[in-house]
C-alpha cells in the first residue's frame, strides 16, 4: 500500500485512510466470473459503444445523492445498453455497500465491477464480483500480488493507472484489463488527454478502459477514437445533481443510451 499520501487530495487521502482501517472477510471467495472482454465484444457486435455504467449514489466530486434502489438503477442501465456495470462498495464516502453489489449481480446478467479502494488481499473476499478494481497508485509493491490473488479467486482484475509509470507497473504485474483514470487523484482535476497520451503505450493484448470525465457523447467518441475498448461512466449517467427531487430510473436508462449509441446517433 502507498503510505506516502501527502500528494493526494484531502478527500482521496481520507478515502485511503478509511480503506486501510476496513476489515476484510474471514473466508475465501471463489467466483465464476462473467467475461468483461466478451461483454464488450457483444456490445460492439450489436452496434453499441461498450459502456460500464456506474451505480454511484454519491461521491466527493459529485453534487447530490441518488436514493433509488440500486437494483432499479442497474436494470435501467442494462435497458439503456450498458455492456457491464460498476457498483460502488465503499461505504463512508460513496454511500456504497457490498450488499448493493450482491443484489445487483443477482439481478442482471452482465459483468459487474466492484468499485472500491482495496489495499489488502483479505478485502477481496468481501463479496463476489466479476471484476475488481485495483488502483496502482495505492498499491505500489503489492500490485502484482493483488493481481495474482484476485485471479486465484476467479476475479478479473482491472488495474487503474494515471501515469506512464503506473501503466508500466500494471503491465509488469500482468494486467490484462487496464483503466486509465483521467482524474488526477492529487488535484482531482480531469483531463481527457491523459487517456490519449497513455493509450498508444498499451499493447494490443490489453483491454483498455477510459475512466472519468466522460460527460457527453462527444467525449465518448473522443475516447473511442483514442483507442478505448470500453468506457467507465458514472456521474453523467447517474445525473446526481438534483436527483433527490427529480431523478428517475427512466432518466438513467436514457442517459445510458446516449452513450451506448454515441457512435450511431451523432449526439454532441
Amino acid at each position: 500500500m502507498n503510505t506516502q499520501s501527502d500528494d493526494l487530495a484531502p478527500a482521496v487521502r481520507s478515502i485511503l485512510e478509511a480503506a486501510a482501517e476496513r476489515s476484510g472477510a474471514d473466508g475465501r471467495t471463489s467466483v465464476d466470473a462473467r467475461s468483461l472482454p466478451a461483454a464488450f465484444a457483444a456490445a460492439e457486435a450489436d452496434g453499441r459503444v461498450p459502456v460500464i455504467a456506474e451505480v454511484k449514489p454519491t461521491s466527493p466530486t459529485t453534487d447530490g445523492t441518488r436514493r433509488d434502489d440500486p437494483v432499479d438503477l442497474a436494470e435501467a442501465m442494462v435497458e439503456g445498453g450498458a455492456a457491464a456495470l460498476s457498483v460502488l462498495t465503499e461505504p463512508e464516502h460513496f454511500d456504497g455497500s457490498v450488499e448493493n453489489l450482491r443484489r445487483v449481480r443477482e439481478a442482471v446478467d452482465v459483468p459487474v465491477l466492484r468499485k472500491d479502494f482495496l489495499v489488502r488481499e483479505d478485502q477481496l473476499d468481501a463479496v463476489e464480483a466479476d471484476v475488481v478494481l485495483l488502483i496502482a497508485r495505492f498499491l505500489e509493491d503489492d500490485l502484482a500480488d493483488l493481481v495474482t490473488a484476485a485471479r486465484d479467486r476467479g476475479f478479473q482484475p482491472l488495474v487503474e493507472v494515471h501515469t506512464r509509470e503506473e501503466l508500466a507497473a500494471a503491465l509488469a504485474a500482468g494486467a490484462e484489463l487496464i483503466g486509465v483514470n483521467n482524474r488526477d487523484l492529487g488535484r482531482l482535476e480531469v483531463d481527457l488527454s491523459t487517456f490519449e497520451a497513455l493509450a498508444p503505450e498499451a499493447p494490443d493484448r490489453v483491454t483498455l478502459i477510459a475512466e472519468s470525465g466522460i460527460a457527453t457523447p462527444a467525449d465518448a467518441r473522443r475516447m473511442r477514437e483514442a483507442g478505448a475498448d470500453g468506457l467507465l461512466i458514472g456521474s453523467a449517467i447517474m445525473d446526481a445533481e438534483g436527483a433527490d427531487e427529480a431523478g428517475t430510473d427512466g432518466d438513467v436508462a436514457a442517459n445510458t443510451r446516449r452513450f451506448t449509441a454515441a457512435e450511431t446517433e451523432g449526439d454532441v
